[in-house]
């Protein structure tokens, strides 16, 4: 079901390039924008390990709590044909959130961010165009919407970035963070209930 993904930094690369960087004079933009970064990034990596778990999970001695319901088979065709347009929308929010992090951190051109941004802001068009397509099961009706909601929160807080390559101001930045951080949230709930091995438990 996971689409092959290309190499991004890791969560230590993204520790490591926010360090130094709080002493600035836009701190909590940079705050703002590691947390997310971070965020997405472990989203990502769990990810990665997602696969391995669930090869070994059959060898694991059975558990106390009551298994997962099978899924039917609807349920089961929805949730693979949403795993491509999360793997778009999750990488495109990372690229974005690191862009921005750079971009305060001197190390990102204001072109350079913005051609990310508008690469996100396609990304999110896209993701809402291709998820109306699907027919969800009635049981996966009310998570299709949230999701749909998630992905209209990205496409807002990249429109809000964008308003910085208008007039030049760097707090449309610290403004678009709430609705990224939002769409994070409700994308890490959901996929928790469709992908459990994708996100790690708190």
């Amino acid at each position: 079901m996971q689409a092959p993904r290309a190499r991004v930094p890791t969560l230590h690369d993204v520790v490591r390039a926010g360090r130094g960087l709080l002493a600035r004079p836009f701190a909590p933009l940079m705050i703002a924008m590691v947390a997310l970064a971070i965020a997405a990034l472990v989203v990502l990596e769990s990810a990665d390990r997602g696969a391995a778990r669930d090869a070994t999970a059959a060898a694991v001695a059975p558990l106390a709590k009551p298994a997962r319901p099978a899924l039917t088979a609807d349920e089961e065709r929805y949730i693979r044909a949403l795993w491509p347009i999360h793997g778009d929308v999750e990488r495109s929010t990372m690229r974005m959130s690191l862009g921005q992090i750079f971009y305060t951190a001197k190390d990102l051109s204001a072109p350079e961010l913005k051609a990310r941004v508008e690469q996100a802001l396609a990304v999110y068009k896209s993701a809402q165009t291709r998820m109306q397509a699907l027919q969800p099961p009635a049981s996966l009706r009310a998570p299709h919407e949230d999701y749909l909601a998630a992905v209209r929160l990205f496409e807002e807080s990249a429109s809000e970035a964008m308003k910085m390559f208008d007039d030049g101001r760097e707090d449309h930045l610290l403004a678009a963070h709430p609705k990224a951080q939002a769409g994070t949230d409700k994308i890490r709930e959901i996929g928790g209930k469709f992908w459990p091995n994708e996100f790690a438990p708190h």
